[in-house]
């Protein structure tokens, strides 16, 4: 993975504006998709691409259809915090549309990674598309994060479920990772699941998160920390997220995992504060940063010049060598539900590739920054 030794590199967390009316099931324009998508990432200045998530139906429950185990009925979402916003909670998620993209299914069966051809047609779509772009990376979501969304029918424990999806998607991290692509795991649950069901207590909570990374280490046990970088968030949603758990309260655990950078909300009204923790948190040697300086569920147009007073806040505490510029989250992450126009979206990339560069050159000072 490439680091900011010369400058602050730029990247996103993954799903981008899929071309409208896109038949993800037409492997031709699946493949046109990724060269577009390819391409307008690097006109807006970002450094390392993905294929946008254009083939998946959403960045978590795509694995329903390269795992066994996944034909029970679904179990919606029981979110906390909505109860006292009855009237903006029926608003927002009384939509029959985001209903029906929620409604995922259950774990029912013995789970196993039994088509391994979809990821290998990613891998060479992405390929074909990046040429020679730099950096290229791909996302995959994490055992708690399926866990998250399509809960446990079928096995003893959450523990021995989690531990069958960890064993079961090591298939495709490897597959990701041989290939010599960056792989980023989606690990939203590490924060987000705070606010799911009952309310546990910290100490509960901490050893969920633990569960989970150990799940996640071992499953990427075979792939060197350098190849991948792992995504955490509080849910990318529109929202009050008052019940948010600090950023502080898990940080000590996530830089504890295995992948050598973490990606994480630090632009939206609720988390921006939270740079200020690394006043006090060290960053582990190896390790590095990248914090969204794009808030993903609005369609402002950051200013280049915030972006750079982000990044510059983050460069002062950790390093500029340990900082990449992001995104909160994906701008698409379930297909057909886009909070974010997508010309502007790729507007606000262009705008924190400029922000970048307007912090490179404080940061660089004595030398030139293309």
């Amino acid at each position: 993975m490439r680091t900011s030794s010369e400058r602050i590199l730029t990247t996103h967390t993954g799903s981008l504006p899929r071309p409208a009316g896109l038949d993800r099931h037409d492997p031709e324009a699946v493949r046109a998709a990724v060269q577009t998508t390819v391409r307008q990432q690097l006109a807006a200045g970002v450094d390392s691409v993905n294929d946008g998530e254009v083939s998946k139906p959403s960045y978590a429950t795509y694995v329903t259809e390269r795992l066994s185990g996944f034909e029970g009925e679904p179990v919606p979402l029981d979110m906390r915090g909505f109860d006292v916003f009855p009237e903006f909670a029926q608003r927002t998620f009384g939509d029959p549309d985001l209903a029906a993209v929620m409604a995922n299914p259950s774990c029912n069966g013995p789970v196993a990674y039994v088509d391994p051809t979809e990821v290998q047609a990613d891998i060479a779509n992405l390929q074909a598309a990046a040429g020679d772009a730099g950096e290229v990376f791909m996302s995959a979501a994490s055992p708690g994060v399926i866990e998250m969304f399509m809960p446990n029918r079928h096995y003893s424990s959450t523990e021995a479920y989690i531990a069958a999806l960890a064993d079961a998607m090591k298939t495709e991290y490897d597959a990701i990772a041989s290939a010599g692509l960056v792989l980023q795991l989606d690990c939203p649950d590490l924060a987000c699941a705070w606010a799911i069901g009952p309310e546990p207590t910290l100490p509960e909570f901490r050893r969920v998160v633990t569960q989970r990374l150990e799940a996640l280490d071992h499953a990427t046990r075979d792939i060197p920390p350098e190849q991948m970088r792992l995504h955490l968030c509080w849910g990318n949603y529109e929202g009050p997220h008052h019940t948010d758990i600090p950023l502080a309260d898990i940080i000590d655990l996530v830089l504890a995992a295995r992948p050598a950078a973490i990606s994480f909300e630090a632009a939206n009204p609720r988390h921006a504060h939270e740079w200020k923790l690394f006043e006090d948190v060290k960053l582990p040697d190896g390790k590095v940063v990248i914090p969204g300086v794009l808030d993903s569920k609005t369609n402002y147009i950051e200013h280049p010049e915030l972006v750079a007073e982000r990044l510059l806040r983050y460069a002062d505490l950790v390093g500029r060598e340990n900082v990449i510029a992001g995104s909160d989250c994906g701008f698409a992450t379930f297909a057909g539900f886009v909070p974010i126009d997508p010309r502007i979206t790729w507007a606000k990339l262009a705008a924190m590739s400029e922000g970048a560069r307007l912090a490179s050159q404080q940061l660089w000072a004595t030398s030139s920054v293309p």
